[in-house]
């Protein structure tokens, strides 16, 4: 009996200490002014409904883009070409990134030709891509994989750079092999910086995809806003915007909770900071 009641007084307890927060209540607050100023505020101004809609207008064509024009789908490729971009260009960073950090004749050897794919706009690949694979899903996961690599790898080139080398001659002394150095010393100590590239991915794997989709896409939510664009339908134009920002932030939240959970043990507000 008693048990019951703990259980079911557990969640107003946690609503209440959530409320109490301040922060919680703020960022509560912001929300609701936002959408209040985004409904009434353009209208007063006298601005017109076809360049900023009110978010009512907004909301009822989000229902309708469900219904008649598959935003589900255009929405689920989308979000999982973001996912395969990012996944492949976090890995090939890290793998190029621990390579370049362990060898400096490899270093020498490729970052002149790193660095200029780094320089050449990655907008410009994807008619390239398009050309080369056609309308398919591969030229915006390898836009998207171009824009992610080059933070990842600089972030994992420059931890791997700054380890201590008194630990590495340590650890040499007690007849550590290469894999064990590779694996006890430095995989952990490039772990904060790699994280901190790979907040910043998620992002930019979204732009990658929408420039894929923009330029030869068939599906997706690129697809969508190249459609409303062209039919002049600024709130279907809207709906797209904020679908993108919810699969970035989709993204960032994932990489977060990874990071809380391979990074357990940093303190939390040295954890925030990276």
């Amino acid at each position: 009996m008693n048990s019951s009641t703990e259980k079911t007084g557990d969640s107003p307890s946690l609503l209440a200490s959530a409320l109490a927060r301040p922060d919680i209540l703020g960022s509560a607050l912001i929300g609701i002014v936002f959408l209040a100023a985004w409904q009434w505020l353009p209208g007063l101004m006298g601005v017109p409904r076809f360049i900023i809609p009110p978010a009512s207008e907004v909301w009822k064509e989000f229902l309708y883009m469900i219904g008649r024009e598959q935003l589900l789908m255009h929405f689920a490729v989308t979000l999982a070409s973001v996912a395969a971009g990012f996944a492949l260009g976090a890995l090939t960073g890290m793998i190029i990134g621990y390579a370049l950090g362990m060898s400096s004749t490899l270093e020498v050897v490729l970052s002149p030709y790193i660095l200029a794919l780094q320089i050449a706009p990655k907008v410009a690949f994807a008619p390239l891509f398009v050309m080369w694979f056609g309308f398919t899903v591969y030229p915006k996961i390898l836009v998207a994989m171009l824009i992610v690599f080059f933070p990842v790898m600089v972030n994992v080139l420059g931890a791997v750079r700054t380890i201590d080398r008194d630990q590495i001659n340590l650890a040499r002394s007690f007849n550590a092999t290469r894999a064990e150095l590779f694996w006890k010393i430095e995989v952990p100590a490039s772990m904060p910086p790699l994280f901190s590239g790979l907040r910043i991915a998620p992002t930019l794997a979204v732009i990658g995809v929408v420039v894929g989709e923009l330029v030869g896409g068939n599906s997706g939510l690129g697809y969508l806003l190249v459609y409303g664009q062209g039919q002049a339908n600024t709130p279907m134009v809207f709906v797209v915007i904020l679908l993108l920002t919810l699969i970035g932030l989709i993204a960032y939240v994932a990489v977060v909770l990874v990071e809380a959970r391979v990074l357990h043990y940093l303190p939390r507000r040295e954890l925030a900071a990276a």
